[in-house]
């Protein structure tokens, strides 16, 4: 793919980095070419001095050619303004802006944009760690489905994965056995102490919870 970033930073550079790694072209901006140094040597991507909502620049960076677009700078009004040029003007397929502000996130959503919201993940992620210990709510954006994780007893030993699902409500999707992790089928039986990861509907958490005993 070809996948343009604007704002080198933290997220930014190890965003590029990911990409590049992975065989992608990656095109970055950000006004501050110091930034670039996160960057290392070994990214063999194209890195860009000037702003993300730049028509000129884009356009010379080839804009139009790009699949995706993000825009991860440390202002919401810049991540907005890059990610709407991209999406209204450039017509690029895959536009994602990240939000600080999450009372903005309504607002960004309803310009038809897709949003990643760091300060509501990192809030959700630790409210989890604290309250569920083993079950994550941020799987995805609309809070309906999460991700729940089961340590098999002896009371699940033997059982088949199919035999674990509940239609439209927990679904086993994942089995980590001694460091191995198995996709499972579902007559894959399940042994002690395997890792069980399922999703599950945030509706039916208190069910699935009082199914497994957890």
């Amino acid at each position: 793919m070809n996948i343009m970033i604007v704002g080198c930073g933290r997220v930014g550079s190890q965003l590029a980095l990911l990409l590049s790694q992975e065989g992608h072209n990656v095109t970055i901006i950000d006004k501050d070419p110091d930034s670039f140094k996160r960057l290392g040597g070994t990214f063999n991507g194209i890195a860009a001095t000037g702003n993300g909502f730049d028509e000129k620049l884009l356009k010379e960076l080839k804009i139009d050619k790009q699949d995706a677009f993000v825009s991860v700078t440390s202002g919401d009004n810049t991540n907005l303004m890059a990610c709407q040029i991209a999406k209204k003007i450039f017509k690029v397929p895959r536009v994602i802006a990240r939000v600080y502000d999450p009372r903005r996130a309504d607002i960004y959503k309803k310009l038809g944009l897709d949003i990643i919201s760091g300060t509501v993940l990192v809030a959700a992620m630790i409210r989890d760690k604290l309250i569920e210990n083993r079950f994550t709510s941020y799987l995805i954006e609309t809070g309906e489905l999460g991700v729940i994780e089961i340590i098999a007893n002896s009371q699940l030993a033997k059982k088949k994965v199919g035999e674990l699902t509940i239609p439209d409500e927990f679904l086993v999707v994942v089995v980590e056995r001694k460091k191995k992790v198995i996709i499972p089928q579902s007559d894959t039986r399940i042994e002690v102490n395997d890792k069980v990861m399922g999703v599950v509907r945030i509706a039916s958490l208190k069910k699935v919870k009082e199914r497994f005993k957890l």
